[in-house]
């Protein structure tokens, strides 16, 4: 099958090799030309993905309607807040072909998850042709054949089948679902968390504070996801309870570490400025905070690192405010 991925970050480069292994032919669309000629001429992606090789026939481009010509399945792999103007380039899909998300992420300016968006910008698109996948997922370790599982999830149980097929190996074993909105909100929300948890382990608070932030984090998480439409089924899954726990104890995650930075006195912006990848959960705090407010859903952590994110709250006040709370019985 040929199979294009939108992204070559380091979660999209891992795909594209996963699938590479499976006997897909890749396309890999970088929206840099100088990026995209480097991958082409070298058949590495140090940038984002330093240790592992492409392969020889594994074409890179910087031109998107060129990379998604002869595609009969396409992966969207790029920062949430770039997805609006990569789809806008693509414009228009053939019936029928697969587009699968593997991004986590929230839209900041208008509080749109990804396949609204995709809605919005693609002429078209078919909700039922459309996947996301989820789960814990550390790009390098499944770059490394190291094994673990996700969920890909769809409105119609043919393309969820069928992206679990093509997708899954023996190190990577994918669970349909046909919860969209729960999958998707479970994904970008546990970034928010992941910020938490790494400031948590930034001021050295110890374990039971972590097991304490994971905890109530699943319950803020599924708190909204359920009020947004997703089922709570979902959030205790793997790509809610399963990837809250992979990515706010990874040292490999973006977002704890950024969360972990803070903790130890760094600014946000001096972190963002210094780091090539993205962190998605930095604009995803705040769309979750607006969210809370739109569905009327108690969030405290969430809006507690949006203070420490948005108004430089000094993170030890954050906590002790968030300690200080009315009691009340756990939900």
């Amino acid at each position: 099958m040929n199979i294009t991925v939108l992204g070559a970050g380091n979660w999209g480069t891992t795909m594209a090799l996963v699938l590479h292994r499976k006997g897909h032919q890749i396309t890999l669309w970088e929206f840099d030309p100088q990026q995209a000629e480097l991958l082409a001429r070298t058949h590495r992606n140090d940038k984002f993905l330093p240790g592992f090789s492409l392969p020889e026939d594994m074409h890179a481009t910087s031109d998107v309607q060129a990379a998604i010509r002869d595609a009969q399945m396409i992966l969207l792999a790029v920062p949430a807040q770039t997805c609006r103007a990569v789809l806008h380039g693509v414009g228009k899909l053939n019936g029928g072909i697969p587009l699968i998300s593997l991004m986590k992420g929230v839209e900041r300016d208008t509080l749109n998850r990804i396949s609204e968006i995709c809605a919005q910008e693609l002429a078209g698109f078919d909700p039922g042709c459309y996947a996301v996948i989820s789960g814990p997922t550390i790009a390098p370790e499944v770059a490394s054949g190291m094994p673990t599982s996700a969920v890909v999830a769809s409105l119609t149980q043919q393309t969820a089948q069928q992206v679990q097929h093509e997708f899954s190996t023996r190190e990577l074993r994918l669970y349909t679902s046909d919860d969209v909105v729960g999958v998707e909100l479970a994904g970008a929300l546990k970034n928010v968390i992941a910020l938490a948890a790494g400031i948590c382990d930034g001021l050295d608070l110890g374990f039971n504070a972590k097991g304490t932030l994971l905890t109530r984090g699943l319950t803020e998480i599924t708190r909204l996801g359920t009020a947004m439409g997703g089922n709570r089924h979902t959030f205790g899954g793997l790509s809610g309870m399963g990837d809250l726990v992979t990515t706010c104890t990874s040292p490999q995650s973006r977002n704890h570490t950024v969360g972990e930075r803070i903790g130890k006195g760094e600014t946000l912006d001096h972190i963002l400025s210094d780091m090539v990848m993205v962190a998605e959960g930095v604009w995803t705090a705040r769309a979750a905070n607006d969210l809370a407010h739109r569905y009327g859903v108690e969030m405290p952590i969430t809006a507690a690192v949006c203070d420490i994110l948005d108004h430089g709250k000094d993170p030890r006040l954050a906590v002790g405010e968030l300690m200080q709370r009315s009691l009340k019985a756990e939900d």
